[in-house]
Parts: C-alpha cells; sequence; structure tokens
C-alpha cells in the first residue's frame, strides 16, 4: 500500500489545464501531463516560498545544480560535473535555442520517427528542415529498430547540422541500450554533427531494460552532445518551466550559456528552483510509489488488449507512461479512429500520424491517471472499437 495518493479523482475541468479542455462528457488521455498531484514534498516546499509574500528577482544558485547532479548519481549512476549543468527555462525553449544558435537556416536537423510531435514544430518555426531516419517496426516482434544504414546516410548529408535524439523515446516508449547510444554518437561524431539529447523521460521507465543517460558513457563527453533534462514528466512540473542543459564540452558549455541569455531563457521564475531542488532532494519515494503505480496502469491496459481488443496490440517497450497501440489490423489511417472514438463515445486518445514515420498505424494513450478513470477509458475504448468495426 503507497504512502502517497494516486487514485483520487483530482477535478481539473474548468481550469487552464490545456489537456483537460473539452466537453463535459470527453475524457482525454492524450497531453503528456499526469491526473496526480505532485509529491507532497515539493508542495511544500513551494507554499513555504509563496508564504514569504517576496516575489523578487531570482538567480540559479549551486544548490540547484548540486541537487540535480545527485539524483542522477543516486537514480542513473551517473557522475555530472557541476560545470557542466545550466539552467533554462524548459527543454523546448533550450532546443529552439540550440537551433537557432548552433546550425543555420535550411539546415537538415535529423530526427527518427514516429517521434515526439513537437520537435517538427520547432524546427520547421526556426527555419530548419526535419530529416527523419525513421525507426522500422518488426510487427512481429512488436518493436522498433533503427536502420543504420539510413541513419549514416542522413548524418553524412553535408546539410544535416543536428541529430535530436528521444532518450527514452517517445512515442514508442523505448529506453535505448548503452551499444545503441554509443553507435548513435559515434556516427554523429564521424559526420560532425551535434547529437542533442531529449531526456525529460528518463526516470519513467519501468523495470529494465533501464535508461541509459547519456552521459553515462564516456563517449558523451569526448562527444559534440548536448542533454535535455527535466523534473516536469517524472514530477508533473510542466508549469515551472524549469530543465537543465548538459553537455562535457568546453566549447559548448560557453557557447549554450550565451546563447540561453541571449534568448531569455536562463532566469527562473519564482518557484521553478525551489519546486526543482525539492522534486531532485525529496522526491525519490514518490517517484517509486508513482511507477509502481504506472506499472499497474499498464497492466490493466495489457489485459483488456489481451481480453477484449486482441486486434489492438501493445507496442510500448517499457518507458515513459504513453502507451503506443498497434491499430493497423483496424485501419491504416488513426486519425480517423481517434475521430471516431471522440465522437461514438468521448475518449480522445493522440492519433499516432502527428509522430509520422508508420504513425499512421497507431494511437497513443497516456495511463497517468487514477485507475477509475483509466477504466473509463477503457470501456470507452472497447465500446468505440466494437461500433467501428461494426460501420466499416
Amino acid at each position: 500500500m503507497s504512502d502517497f495518493d494516486f487514485d483520487t479523482l483530482i477535478q481539473r475541468r474548468q481550469t487552464a489545464a490545456i489537456k483537460w479542455q473539452v466537453a463535459t462528457d470527453e475524457l482525454p488521455l492524450t497531453i503528456a501531463d499526469m491526473d496526480f498531484k505532485t509529491a507532497p514534498a515539493i508542495i511544500a516546499a513551494m507554499q513555504a516560498k509563496v508564504a514569504s509574500g517576496v516575489f523578487g528577482y531570482e538567480s540559479v544558485p549551486p544548490a540547484y545544480y548540486t541537487a540535480v547532479a545527485q539524483w542522477y548519481a543516486n537514480q542513473h549512476q551517473t557522475k555530472l560535473a557541476p560545470t557542466w549543468l545550466q539552467f533554462a527555462t524548459g527543454v523546448i525553449p533550450a532546443l529552439a535555442s540550440l537551433l537557432r544558435h548552433f546550425s543555420n537556416s535550411g539546415d537538415n536537423v535529423v530526427v527518427q520517427a514516429p517521434v515526439y510531435n513537437t520537435f517538427f514544430n520547432v524546427i520547421a518555426a526556426n527555419g530548419r528542415h526535419a530529416l527523419s531516419s525513421d525507426l522500422q517496426y518488426d510487427r512481429q516482434q512488436q518493436r522498433y529498430q533503427i536502420d543504420w544504414v539510413d541513419l549514416a546516410a542522413k548524418l553524412a548529408d553535408p546539410r544535416s547540422t543536428i541529430m535530436i535524439l528521444c532518450n527514452p523515446h517517445n512515442p514508442i516508449g523505448q529506453a535505448w541500450s548503452p551499444e545503441t547510444l554509443e553507435h548513435i554518437i559515434a556516427l554523429c561524431q564521424q559526420y560532425q554533427v551535434l547529437l542533442v539529447s531529449d531526456e525529460i523521460h528518463g526516470d519513467l521507465v519501468l523495470g529494465t531494460p533501464a535508461y541509459t543517460p547519456v552521459f553515462k558513457l564516456k563517449a558523451a563527453a569526448q562527444s559534440k552532445v548536448v542533454a535535455l533534462v527535466s523534473p516536469s514528466k517524472t514530477f508533473n512540473l510542466a508549469g515551472l518551466h524549469a530543465a537543465t542543459v548538459i553537455t562535457a564540452d568546453t566549447n559548448l558549455q560557453a557557447q549554450l550559456g550565451l546563447a540561453l541569455q541571449n534568448d531569455g531563457l536562463s532566469a527562473p521564475n519564482l518557484l521553478a528552483v525551489t519546486g526543482s531542488i525539492a522534486a531532485y532532494s525529496q522526491g525519490a519515494s514518490w517517484l517509486a510509489a508513482l511507477k509502481q503505480k504506472l506499472t499497474s496502469n499498464r497492466q490493466l491496459v495489457a489485459q483488456c488488449l489481451t481480453q477484449q481488443l486482441p486486434q489492438i496490440k501493445l507496442a510500448s517497450a517499457n518507458a515513459t507512461y504513453l502507451l503506443w497501440l498497434d491499430v493497423s489490423a483496424l485501419t491504416t489511417d488513426s486519425a480517423a479512429l481517434a475521430t471516431y472514438l471522440q465522437a461514438h463515445t468521448g475518449l480522445l486518445l493522440t492519433p499516432g500520424n502527428v509522430y509520422r514515420g508508420n504513425g499512421s498505424q497507431f494511437l497513443r494513450l497516456s495511463t497517468a491517471c487514477p485507475t477509475a478513470e483509466l477504466q473509463d477509458a477503457l470501456n470507452r475504448l472497447v465500446a468505440g472499437v466494437s461500433a467501428f468495426q461494426q460501420e466499416a
């Protein structure tokens, strides 16, 4: 029995929550934020900060970097030197800044679709071109693999200057192995491509294989590599706007510092430092309990698919609370299926086509919610798929 509450249904309708700006009878399991309260220690720390009544300009103290480094040492057996770390107001703002300052207009930015759709948005918004080396899906094994020949060719293109790695990978839920990461680093080094690793879901890996922070590898410290991490997914703190940019390269450190400062991304808001330090220094037991809850919810979904929806396959590996559902036996147009489910059952899932690659055959479902909410969603899914098949 957990000491933390992951079962109370929290009323998020009629709030500013983007995810819950839906009709009264609709249930969204879409955007990657949780329908759980964050860790009590984080809430208490932020309440104490607010109670001070003084809301002036903030700087980032050494204690912030110590907390981040200690977390990665304790949770992931990864040693991060404090000088490698710089504060930013978010992973995506930091990524956008990297694109602007370390590539030129029209350059290729290599990605691996299906992948987090905001990558495509931020690449295009900054005048760069997304070049995907699509992951290859083995339907028999229900698992994705990297096409190494294709990836090498995309990185070898003279216009390719940056690669964005998603580690663990969203939406397929895969934590890349050390061998895979080392191979990617070697290719980027060979073709002089800056590797940027988005590791925002790193704390949310359930069982083995484990998450390997890119800076757990010596190769990363010896190459042009940047990692982006944040407590936002781990502790449901997206609204805090806090992230850490990591690189061991001293030249990159100086250039990154200037880039983040020039783009207005280096100054924290009132609660960013306070909340982050509390998360990293006092949140371990809450995270352990959360992962037990997410494991249980994942098992509930897997059981439902096996027993009631065998035509849908669970294609996720073991990372993130976002499940990747193979609906290719039902349709090759997951957007149409998602629209049907919303119209006929009120269930909102994310159509996989937004992640490109072979995403048009998949739906993404978030399990970061109380069991009652998830069971409601599964009941709607079963009813919706049955009706969809009857009309097909």
